[in-house]
């Protein structure tokens, strides 16, 4: 795998946790916690294509 598709991968990764994290927040009946470790998964996941893109 080269770097930019893994960068791709991550990216795509991070879009589905923003989906997710949109989605969650819609939902009335969604912990807070679940919400909070999404967010912690997607900024994890920016913070390493932040990284590998440097």
């Amino acid at each position: 795998m080269t770097l930019s598709t893994h960068i791709s991968e991550l990216k795509r990764k991070h879009q589905s946790l923003s989906d997710k994290v949109e989605e969650a927040q819609r939902a009335p009946s969604v912990d807070g916690l679940h919400i909070a470790s999404l967010k912690k998964q997607k900024l994890k996941l920016k913070e390493e294509i932040e990284r590998l893109s440097s």
